[in-house]
């Protein structure tokens, strides 16, 4: 069967985010997508043209739900109005999952508008997982937390950034949204293995994987999402499919945003990686049901 259980068995094949300057494209000339990813907050909303849009997007294709202000790893608990609205709108689109991020981002109701990293100390693993199992039981359908990027570190941490990861999705028992890109950008800035990152990470609970592109300076890599995905991510995208099999996989790009075509053409790259991994599951399958 495809997929696994934290992404509801689904195996949706390459998406893209769901933009704005791309809306005319789409109406018009229907392209042959998988899904389209939506940011959660962008339709938090009771009405007007972009709950429009967004029907009559749904009205073709299939929509995931990607969030950017749950911080789980924050010292505060989830807001009742926000969680009252996130809930209504996965009813509205029937997402089979919802991903956010494994950060921090606000404190005493002032939002940084940042994924923060968090200190990868037992007490953090703790206090998320309890967050994430909350947020999951609310919402009653699976929660995929996405590894971020990250610029600095702190002395404090008692383990590897993937440790911490593993650690939480475990006592959550939630799924990963495993973004590759962000394990290259942080792997330069901190000077460790990404391959390390990828062989450590649990490959039955990887929902969903994120491709993107970066920019580079000279001191550090910053994960911009302005351009085509590196060599090196396709890379540690091969060995995540290896790991995961066929996983739902989306290019981000958000900044100086490409015609459809351009975005559509640079996501469609994981095609290389996962119709292989699909013909290849398929076939144990019908092995394994023939036995």
């Amino acid at each position: 069967m495809a997929g696994n259980r934290f992404n509801a068995f689904q195996n949706h094949g390459v998406g893209i985010g769901l933009r704005i300057p791309h809306y005319e494209h789409i109406f018009a000339h229907q392209p042959a997508v998988d899904w389209f990813e939506i940011i959660s907050e962008n339709y938090m909303i009771d009405g007007g043209r972009p709950l429009h849009m967004l029907d009559r997007i749904m009205e073709r294709y299939k929509v995931v739900q990607h969030g950017v202000s749950m911080y789980f790893g924050g010292a505060q608990g989830s807001d009742p109005e926000h969680m009252r609205r996130l809930k209504s709108l996965t009813k509205r689109t029937k997402t089979p999952w919802l991903s956010d991020h494994l950060c921090w981002g606000s404190i005493d109701g002032t939002y940084s508008h940042d994924l923060l990293p968090l200190p990868y100390t037992w007490e953090a693993v703790e206090k998320t997982a309890a967050r994430i199992r909350e947020v999951q039981d609310f919402l009653e359908i699976p929660v995929a937390v996405e590894n971020v990027s990250s610029y600095a570190e702190f002395v404090a941490s008692e383990m590897t950034e993937w440790e911490f990861l593993n650690e939480v999705v475990e006592r959550a028992d939630c799924g990963i949204l495993l973004d590759v890109n962000n394990i290259y950008v942080s792997s330069v800035n901190h000077d460790f293995a990404p391959m390390d990152y990828v062989n450590a990470i649990p490959a039955e609970r990887v929902a969903q994987i994120h491709i993107a592109g970066h920019t580079r300076y000279e001191k550090y890599i910053l994960d911009t999402h302005d351009h085509p995905v590196i060599d090196p991510v396709w890379e540690l995208y091969a060995r995540a499919i290896e790991r995961c099999g066929p996983t739902p996989t989306l290019l981000e790009w958000d900044d100086r945003i490409p015609s459809f075509e351009e975005v559509w053409n640079e996501a469609r790259k994981a095609e290389r990686y996962l119709l292989p991994a699909k013909a290849q599951a398929d076939e144990a399958e019908l092995a394994g049901a023939a036995r």
